[in-house]
C-alpha cells in the first residue's frame, strides 16, 4: 500500500535525503497509520463486546492510543518541514523527535492503563467468552500490525527518522501484545480457569518496555549524542584529503533534526603558509563538506610548527607517551616554549569521558613520562574530551 501510495503521491520518491521527501513519507506513513488504526478499534471493540474480555477491550485502547500517536507525528512531520525563520534559524528539525517523544509517552500511559485493567480482572476472576469471530478479528489486527511495523521501520530505516522508529516499535509492540491477547482468547475455550487479566498484564509489562526504550531513542538527539562513527570518518577523510591540512581535532557535529547538521573542526596547518593561500583552502574544504554532506561547516585554523625538526621529533615521543596511557588519548595544538632553565611542552590531550584516570591524574602522569625524554621538560596540558567517536 505504501508502496503504490508513494508512486502516485511523492515526486522523487527515491531521494530519501531530501527534506521535501522526507516530509511527503512522514505524512503519508501517519495518515496511512490513522486509518488503519482507526479500522482495528473498531473491530476490535467489537469483538471486546462479544466476548467481555477487558484484554481484547485495553488492546482496542491501545489501538486508539496508536491513531492518536500517528496523528502527533503527523503534526510533527508538518512542523518540522518548516522553513527557518527569524526565532528558529537552524529549522524545525528537532520538532520531529519531540513528536516521537511523545508517541513514547502515550505509549507508557497505555501500558499503565492496561496493566491497571488487568489487574482489577485477576482480581475479579470473572472469565472471557470464546468467539471464533473475535479470533478472526484479532488474527487479522496482527498480520495488519505486522504490516505497518515493516513499513515503518523501513521508510524509518531510508530518512533516518526517530519518530518513525518510534512507530515501528510501537507497532511490533502491538503485535506481540495482540498475540498474547490471541492465546487468551482462545484458552477461553479450553481451559476452566480465566487467562484473561494475567495475559493483560504482560502485555502491559511489553508495552511499558517498548515506550522506555522508544523514548530514550527520541530523547537522546534532543540532549545531543555522539555522532555516527561513518559520519566522522566521512569527514576525517575529507579534511584529510587536502594536503595542506596536517591534522584534525575537536570535531563537534551539531544535529539540529534529521536534514540539518552543523559541523565544525580545528585543522592543524603549518604556521609559516602563506595565510591567503590557506584561507582559500580552508573554505574549499567548507564547501566540499557542505556539497558532500549537505550540513554547514565552520572551520577553525591552527597553526603548528611543522619544519622545525626538534619540534616534531618531541612532538612524535609525546604522543607515543600519551597513547602509552591509552590508544584512544591522542594530543595536539602542541608546541615547544624554551626557557634558560627549561622547556615548557605545551599542548591539548583528547581523553574519553570514561577515561579510568581523572584529568588531574592524567596530568601528574604525563609530566612524570616527559621526565624519560629530558629532564629539563615540563608540560602546561589543556585536557578536552571528545566530542565524536
Amino acid at each position: 500500500m505504501i508502496t503504490l501510495l508513494s508512486k502516485l503521491w511523492i515526486k522523487n520518491r527515491e531521494d530519501f535525503g531530501s527534506p521535501a521527501v522526507r516530509h511527503a513519507y512522514g505524512m503519508l506513513c501517519g495518515a496511512v497509520g490513522i486509518f488503519l488504526n482507526l479500522l482495528l478499534t473498531a473491530l476490535k471493540l467489537v469483538a471486546a463486546s462479544i466476548t467481555g474480555s477487558v484484554s481484547i477491550a485495553a488492546d482496542a485502547m491501545n489501538n486508539l492510543s496508536d491513531a492518536g500517536s500517528s496523528v502527533v507525528t503527523l503534526i510533527g512531520f508538518r512542523l518540522a518541514g518548516q522553513k527557518p525563520d527569524p526565532s528558529h534559524p537552524f529549522g524545525h528539525g528537532r520538532i520531529e523527535y519531540v513528536s516521537g517523544f511523545i508517541v513514547s509517552v502515550i505509549i507508557i500511559l497505555m501500558g499503565f492503563e492496561l496493566g491497571k485493567s488487568s489487574v482489577s480482572k485477576i482480581i475479579a476472576g470473572t472469565p472471557s467468552e470464546y468467539s471464533t469471530v473475535s479470533v478472526l478479528i484479532l488474527s487479522a489486527a496482527i498480520l495488519v500490525k505486522l504490516y505497518m511495523y515493516f513499513y515503518n521501520a523501513s521508510i524509518a530505516g531510508k530518512i533516518g527518522s526517530s519518530a518513525m522508529k518510534a512507530t515501528a516499535a510501537d507497532s511490533f509492540s502491538d503485535c506481540l501484545a495482540t498475540g498474547v491477547v490471541l492465546l487468551c482468547t482462545v484458552s477461553a475455550k479450553f481451559l476452566p480457569f480465566p487467562l484473561d487479566g494475567w495475559c493483560g498484564a504482560a502485555v502491559s509489562l511489553f508495552i511499558l518496555y517498548s515506550g522506555i526504550n522508544a523514548a530514550r531513542e527520541t530523547i537522546n538527539p534532543l540532549l545531543g549524542t555522539v555522532p555516527d562513527g561513518e559520519l566522522v570518518e566521512k569527514i576525517h577523510s575529507i579534511v584529510m584529503s587536502y594536503p595542506e591540512i596536517s591534522g584534525m581535532h575537536d570535531l563537534v557535529v551539531h544535529n539540529y533534526g534529521p536534514d540539518r547538521m552543523m559541523i565544525s573542526l580545528h585543522a592543524e596547518v603549518p604556521q609559516n603558509v602563506d595565510i591567503l593561500q590557506i584561507h582559500d583552502t580552508i573554505d574549499n574544504i567548507e564547501h566540499h563538506l557542505a556539497t558532500e554532506l549537505s550540513c554547514d561547516a565552520v572551520i577553525h585554523m591552527d597553526p603548528i610548527a611543522t619544519s622545525d625538526e626538534t619540534t616534531n621529533a618531541t612532538r612524535e615521543k609525546v604522543a607515543a607517551l600519551a597513547r602509552a596511557l591509552d590508544p584512544s588519548v591522542t594530543i595536539h595544538d602542541f608546541r615547544m616554549v624554551v626557557g634558560p632553565t627549561h622547556t615548557n611542552l605545551v599542548f591539548d590531550m583528547e581523553i574519553p569521558y570514561d577515561f579510568r584516570l581523572t584529568d588531574d591524574e592524567v596530568k601528574e602522569e604525563m609530566a612524570r613520562l616527559v621526565k624519560v625524554i629530558s629532564p629539563e621538560f615540563r608540560v602546561v596540558i589543556n585536557i578536552d574530551k571528545a566530542y565524536a567517536g
